[in-house]
């Protein structure tokens, strides 16, 4: 069996257990359905919800506000991320302030952000760009400042300036690091997408919840959730691909598998 078909294989192993297991206990009345309805009637609730044309705008708008934070959470991370691993000087004087406001809970953001921007879009892909944020300017930083200053000092002996240091070492150097924070990022975006459209939303996955919850309908609570994970890990799957290509000149241990 190829190595990255058994990998597959194995990765989806334990779900599908996991869900014949609860969807055994369920039939059995091991399980109180009222409260934890079982993977069918999750599924059926999904299969409706797409009949009625109402799942693919849920979906369509938590993904605009994803991809839109993520973008702008992304290039202001990189931008100050680069400045603050860059001078001394610069570190010194935003990085206390960045990492005291990264200790601020994301639900703690939602009432200030609906009262400067109001309850539309722009609040809610604020408190997501807020949240992939720090993960991406944490890497950037921490990326760009383990680069081995030996490799800066050849390249300066080989005549290259600063941008051609930037491009040529610094660059493909910091990458591995950047690209681990932009995962990081993506899954901070998806908790605080929820913490957006658990409050002031009228449509999205996270809306959903609440619906699911004032009409007392655990079927769909869990049917918002299990489309979360499935977006979720979707789009990481992207990046994780992104991520391979970009560094398939590593030499690592996943290499030689």
């Amino acid at each position: 069996m190829p190595s990255h078909l058994a990998r597959v294989v194995l990765g989806l192993l334990f779900p599908a257990l996991l869900i014949a297991g609860w969807e055994i206990g369920g039939r059995l009345e091991l399980i109180n359905t009222t409260l934890v309805p079982v993977p069918s009637t999750i599924l059926a609730t999904i299969t409706a919800l797409a009949a009625d044309g109402s799942l693919w705008g849920h979906i369509g708008i938590t993904l605009y506000r994803i991809l839109w934070g993520f973008f702008w959470g992304t290039a202001v991370a990189l931008v100050i991320g680069s400045f603050v691993a860059m001078s001394k000087v610069i570190e010194a004087l935003l990085d206390p302030t960045i990492q005291a406001i990264r200790a601020i809970p994301s639900l703690a953001w939602v009432p200030l952000f609906i009262l400067w921007l109001g309850i539309g879009e722009p609040s809610k892909v604020t408190l997501i760009a807020l949240g992939v944020f720090f993960p991406v300017y944490l890497n950037t930083v921490g990326g760009i400042q383990s680069v081995d200053r030996k490799l800066i000092e050849v390249g300066k002996a080989y005549g290259l300036n600063t941008f051609q240091l930037v491009r040529r070492i610094i660059l493909p150097a910091s990458l591995p690091s950047f690209l681990i924070g932009l995962r990081s990022g993506l899954g901070l975006g998806w908790m605080f997408v929820v913490a957006a459209e658990l409050l002031g939303a009228s449509q999205g996955l996270g809306y959903l919840l609440v619906i699911g919850q004032n009409t007392f309908r655990p079927d769909t609570i869990l049917a918002s959730i299990v489309l979360f994970a499935i977006l979720g890990k979707l789009t990481d799957f992207l990046l994780k691909k992104l991520q391979e290509r970009a560094l398939h000149w590593q030499d690592n241990l996943n290499g030689q598998q």
